[in-house]
């Protein structure tokens, strides 16, 4: 089975800055992958070119076995993607929104119906499905964009930091929506900077520092990289490790001790 998602070789550059340096990696069906890095690492810049909102200088992007280069709107459509930010149409309600992402993905009428009041009610929003967007928090404007993914049900998700501004009874629920996506074959693309979701999610995990793909792999693998092989560390330690943030760990733990 070829993978949902294949990067090969991807390279972006900003003037003289390059945000992207040869990544190659690979998404299977059913696999929650994690994407990690500090800030600046070129984690967003690789997220919006695998939306479609960037265009690489070099390397290629598959998409369910098309080619974003290529085939654009095909990959579009496998693709569901939840942004940072959930910049929305303000003058839309809540139900018109959806409305308008189904049409563009031609999701069935009935099968809308039924998806869109699911999520809804998970979400506690079908109280607010017929109120203006502009009149949503931050909060509420984020499990309306989740919502509008996992309606769509396509073979790949590619999420963005998922849990900004949810309640704890939100973020739980998201959580345990990745794992059935997952579960029933979606590929799930996951960029987070909380190292105890992408532990608890995820299959796989990459690291990403200064636009280079730094390692990849289990968690087992990961503190094998790290030289810690065998021992009972957590993702951030392997993480601070990787990154070459260990002094501000140690700093940290010369505070805690005056």
């Amino acid at each position: 089975m070829n993978p949902v998602l294949q990067i090969q070789n991807l390279c972006k550059s900003f003037a003289d800055f390059t945000a992207v340096n040869n990544i190659s990696l690979e998404v299977e069906a059913g696999e929650i992958f994690g994407f990690l890095g500090p800030n600046g690492a070129g984690k967003t810049t690789t997220i919006k070119i695998l939306a479609g909102l960037l265009q690489p200088e070099s390397g290629t992007v598959m998409i369910n076995g098309k080619s974003l280069a290529e085939q654009p709107l095909a990959c579009k459509q496998d693709t569901g993607y939840v942004p940072d930010r959930p910049w929305l149409f303000e003058k839309l309600t809540g139900s018109e929104y959806l409305k308008f992402i189904a049409s563009l993905y031609r999701l069935p009428e009935e099968r809308f119906k039924a998806a869109s009041a699911q999520y809804l009610e998970l979400f506690d929003l079908s109280k607010w499905q017929d109120h203006l967007i502009e009149s949503y928090s931050h909060g509420m404007r984020q499990k309306l964009i989740m919502t509008s993914a996992f309606m769509l049900d396509q073979p790949l998700l590619i999420i963005d930091e998922p849990m900004v501004g949810l309640d704890p009874k939100s973020a739980r629920i998201v959580k345990e929506l990745f794992k059935q996506k997952a579960a029933a074959g979606t590929a799930i693309f996951l960029s987070t900077h909380s190292l105890e979701i992408a532990e608890e999610l995820c299959r796989r995990i990459a690291i990403i520092t200064n636009g280079t793909l730094r390692v990849i792999g289990t968690m087992e693998e990961l503190r094998s990289q790290a030289g810690k092989s065998g021992q009972a560390i957590d993702l951030e330690d392997i993480f601070l490790e990787l990154t070459g943030a260990w002094e501000m760990r140690q700093v940290i733990e010369a505070l805690k001790s005056k």
